[in-house]
């Protein structure tokens, strides 16, 4: 009997903005044979990510879209189980690109081993992965921080954002975080260790906003980690200080059709700032250091981090869904085994 296995495939682009379930399909396939230096992996957790949203898209962009009929895109986290790659062992945990499924082939490229000793599988979906690589350099390369200014960072209980501060924190800077609801932010403040976290859901409006960032950075800001867009980021322009560092990684709030239009755009001139987006993947040479240092951190429990993990592949579309409205809390992951 031909064993067989579960994978999500891209059925259709999403219409008006807005991704749907209908946007999915699951389907069983048989499990590929291993040919010449190729391995077959076991997943055992998939990565949820905003970029995501954009390649469902048929939009011009900084990589191709993802194609309609064919496995959606994603990192894995998981276990060899047959290889003709004197690379790879059966048993070797790895890290790969293999996409919402349950089993993957691939001739090596893009796939990494890594250790579970002292280090959980799952963490490197997180912050000794993606999410961690991007708060490092957008925070040490673009913002480049130093020791007693503040540190502004939106979505701060997520992936990236959680990472941001507390790599913040450690440069000796003052930290302030923007999150969702009143146990996020408690999450922020207490577990986390930021100075301050707003809670946008009370601060709706730009000058609401503006008064409670006031209140969260009293001596303005000095770097701003971007991942949201909207209100949060127009007020945080007008609260920026001269010569003020923007790392734009991320406008999640547009992604399923909000408003992100910026309307303090004055204040990009008066304060003199530097606003940079970044993909990190085209700074693969920072890697290795961002990884070393993100992996110690981990390992020691100097950088703590939380996992959202959603149960069996047929619930990675709702999971992302809810990602993309904030329902997650910290890393979003679905858990395959």
């Amino acid at each position: 009997m031909t064993q067989t296995y579960q994978r999500i495939v891209l059925a259709s682009r999403p219409q008006g903005g807005a991704v749907s379930p209908d946007n999915f399909r699951l389907e069983r396939v048989p499990v590929p044979s291993v040919g010449p230096g190729e391995v077959l992996v076991r997943n055992h957790f998939l990565s949820l990510d905003p970029y995501m949203r954009g390649r469902m898209d048929d939009a011009k962009s900084y990589s191709a879209p993802q194609a309609i009929g064919e496995t959606m895109l994603g990192g894995t986290a998981g276990v060899v189980e047959a290889s003709q790659n004197p690379k790879f062992a059966p048993g070797d945990a790895v890290i790969g690109f293999l996409g919402w499924q349950e089993y993957g082939v691939s001739d090596g490229t893009g796939l990494n081993k890594v250790e579970t000793r002292h280090v959980p599988l799952s963490a490197y979906l997180g912050p000794v992965g993606m999410p961690g690589v991007t708060a490092w350099y957008g925070l040490n390369q673009i913002c480049q921080p130093k020791s007693g200014e503040t540190v502004l960072v939106s979505a701060a209980s997520g992936a990236v954002g959680s990472v941001v501060g507390q790599l913040a924190k450690m440069a000796g800077c003052r930290a302030v975080g923007i999150a969702g609801g009143p146990e996020k932010c408690a999450y922020v403040r207490d577990e986390l260790g930021f100075d301050a976290c707003v809670d946008h859901r009370e601060h709706k409006d730009i000058r609401s906003m503006s008064a409670a960032l006031k209140e969260a950075a009293p001596k303005g800001i000095d770097c701003l980690f971007e991942n949201v867009g909207g209100v949060g980021l127009d007020a945080a322009l007008a609260r920026m200080n001269a010569f003020g560092r923007i790392a734009i990684c991320g406008l999640i709030a547009g992604y399923e059709g909000g408003d992100i239009a910026i309307h303090n755009t004055r204040a990009l001139l008066v304060n003199r700032l530097s606003l940079r987006g970044f993909i990190v993947s085209e700074h693969l040479e920072f890697w290795p250091q961002a990884l070393g240092e993100l992996a110690k951190g981990v390992a020691t429990g100097k950088l703590k981090y939380r996992e959202s993990i959603a149960d069996g592949l047929a619930a990675a579309p709702a999971a992302f869904i809810g990602m993309l409205h904030g329902k997650n809390f910290g890393k979003q992951l679905v858990k395959l085994t």
